[in-house]
């Protein structure tokens, strides 16, 4: 039987009841009409006209739901761990209510290409998708269907898709971490403040807490194991719901600590990262376990997290430059034992802590802090990184995620307020939330008034040349400036110098950056100078790169580019080429066809070559 679609109508349900109609089909059971309609070559279209062809077909398709149940899982596969086993429900209206949302998400989708594409950084433009309406589990497996469709094609759609994902998820993340803000301070577990902070910065990553949960159990028995070997009797062997620990008994704690440190960095090989120190990465629980390497403050966690499932209580210690735990409480912090997770494990006097990091510290230095504390201290080394970044995307967005992540914690820390609002003005996005954040800053501050001024003068004069936008610059190659040029965008070239892949996503008939630019980078010593065409490429590594035309040739063997920006730019990769969205074919309305022709002649010269 064929699959019948939107223009056959009802053929193929036509087909099966025109071969049946003498054995009266409409008379047959409800149960058995449904079995038939359930079957898979039927669509929800099929489904439709079967409903309007008779009264009994028409309630036996919406009586119990069974019918467009059926559809509706077969449908969408994804949305049904959203409903309970045998619910009931009005699969029809589901089924109506989630098309309609998915039909709104592209074309707000499409919209936002249009509308933000000479936009560096996006900021606010996605929050139209909750003025949708719509449920967000609904909004969510359409932009996965969207993602997950052919990978070379409908490329600028899945980047705008990609992005209001990120969007979405960090949302719902930023309310449960406020959630979690608000239970009392002895049931925050640190090591789920540390996952929503991960989820944070990662919301398009799968990282979970059942499944983080499930791989410290594997560590957990793992120690269990050890430990049985040496003392069958531990009483960690047989820890039970509500277990209290080994309060008072030193030496089966101690059991367990040395027992930990051989699995967790004799047998694991869990590590310090000392050679790549401030990679973000370090920060994030699911891939510290991924990668078996941290930072202190996140192997402190974990080591933390796992003692405890095994009986001893440790205590997080904000020690400056290195995170640590403390063991054995007492009275005195000479009396404490302090472990260095970062250091595999080792056990530390209070003034072996201040031989680690090279000076003295106060008592203060060495009390336990909260859990919000842990969070603080965690995020504000992901802030460090992301000032420390190279001002691309990607560090701009780690700041900008850990300033959100810091100021829920700590609403009002004037110092980061102000950071947000600058780093929002710079990149000239959410004017209308950076003069709230300005107001917050005064109430909080009154002798912020300069710095808040100044940007208050400014942002207002940005929402007002928002007002009018200016109109895309076009550049046609037939102009008499442009006949030097050789290359188009599209093209899958190759760096003659420097080695790399990259595609063209734009040019200049001559170089137009800065005389300090063309010194650094030693345009002068080029055969043409400055004084030929340069191309804005998009590199494999991840880097948007300026290059001159003499420095660039067509690639023998086109491949795709794996740069994050790909899909702003173009709609398709089409073997030898990408293929330009509408927004950079209208600002290069002649070069679609030119890389069309330079591909075929690229072809032609390859198999006269081979022959």
């Amino acid at each position: 039987m064929a699959t019948s679609g939107a223009g056959d109508g009802c053929s193929s349900m036509n087909g099966f009841v025109s071969e049946i109609e003498q054995k009266q089909f409409t008379d047959l059971p409800a149960e058995l009409l449904e079995y038939i309609l359930c079957f898979p070559v039927l669509k929800h279209v099929d489904i439709c006209n079967v409903s309007c062809s008779c009264k009994r077909l028409h309630d036996v398709c919406h009586g119990r739901g069974k019918v467009w149940g059926h559809q509706y899982k077969l449908r969408w596969p994804r949305l049904q761990k959203h409903y309970r086993q045998n619910e009931c429900c009005d699969w029809q209206k589901e089924y109506r209510t989630r098309h309609t949302v998915g039909l709104q998400i592209r074309r707000t989708v499409v919209s936002i290409s249009q509308r933000f594409f000479t936009e560096v950084v996006l900021g606010d433009s996605f929050a139209e998708i909750e003025s949708l309406g719509a449920p967000e589990h609904f909004c969510e497996d359409e932009l996965l269907s969207i993602l997950n469709s052919d990978r070379r094609k409908s490329l600028t759609l899945k980047y705008y898709a990609k992005k209001i994902l990120y969007f979405l998820r960090q949302k719902n993340i930023l309310r449960s971490l406020k959630m979690f803000l608000e239970q009392p301070a002895e049931q925050q577990s640190a090591l789920e403040g540390a996952l929503l902070v991960d989820q944070y910065c990662n919301p398009l990553a799968d990282v979970s807490l059942d499944g983080i949960s499930s791989q410290l159990e594997e560590i957990t028995d793992k120690v269990k194991k050890m430990l049985r070997i040496k003392n069958p009797s531990h009483p960690s062997l047989r820890v039970t719901q509500g277990w209290s620990g080994l309060r008072n008994d030193f030496d089966l704690q101690r059991q367990v600590v040395v027992t930990l440190n051989a699995v967790l960095y004799e047998q694991l090989q869990y590590k310090g990262n000392e050679c790549d120190y401030y990679n973000p990465l370090n920060s994030y629980i699911h891939q510290v376990l991924l990668r078996r390497t941290g930072i202190p403050i996140s192997l402190s966690v974990l080591y933390m997290t796992l003692a405890r499932k095994l009986g001893v209580q440790l205590e997080p210690v904000n020690f400056p430059n290195h995170f640590l735990l403390r063991w054995c409480q007492s009275g005195d912090i000479y009396d404490f034992v302090y472990i260095d997770a970062f250091g595999k494990g080792k056990q530390l006097t209070a003034k072996e802590c201040e031989y680690l990091i090279g000076h003295q510290v106060t008592a203060d230095y060495y009390n336990a802090i909260s859990t919000t504390e842990v969070l603080l201290r965690m995020v504000g080394n992901l802030l460090n990184i992301g000032k420390r970044g190279e001002g691309n995307e990607k560090s701009y967005q780690l700041l900008r995620d850990s300033l959100d992540l810091y100021l829920t914690i700590n609403p009002d820390n004037v110092q980061y307020l102000l950071l947000q609002a600058r780093l929002y003005f710079h990149l000239g996005i959410w004017p209308e939330k950076v003069l709230d954040i300005l107001q917050h800053i005064q109430a909080l501050d009154p002798s912020q008034h300069g710095a808040v001024g100044y940007l208050v003068q400014h942002t207002l004069e940005h929402i007002q040349h928002k007002k009018h936008p200016v109109e895309p610059e076009v550049k046609r190659r037939s102009a008499p400036e442009h006949l030097e040029l050789q290359y188009s965008v599209g093209l899958i070239m190759k760096h003659k110098r420097s080695g790399y892949n990259c595609a063209i996503y734009g040019w200049d008939p001559k170089c137009t950056m800065s005389q300090e630019w063309i010194t650094t980078m030693r345009v002068h010593q080029l055969s043409s100078g400055a004084n030929q065409p340069f191309y804005n490429v998009l590199v494999q590594d991840g880097t948007c790169r300026y290059a001159a035309q003499e420095n660039l040739e067509p690639h023998s063997a086109p491949l795709e580019i794996a740069h994050p920006e790909v899909g702003r730019y173009f709609s398709e990769f089409h073997d030898s080429h990408y293929v330009a969205n509408e927004e950079l074919q209208t600002r290069y309305p002649e070069d679609m066809a030119e890389t069309l022709g330079t591909v075929r002649d690229l072809y032609h010269r390859l198999m006269s070559s081979q022959t």
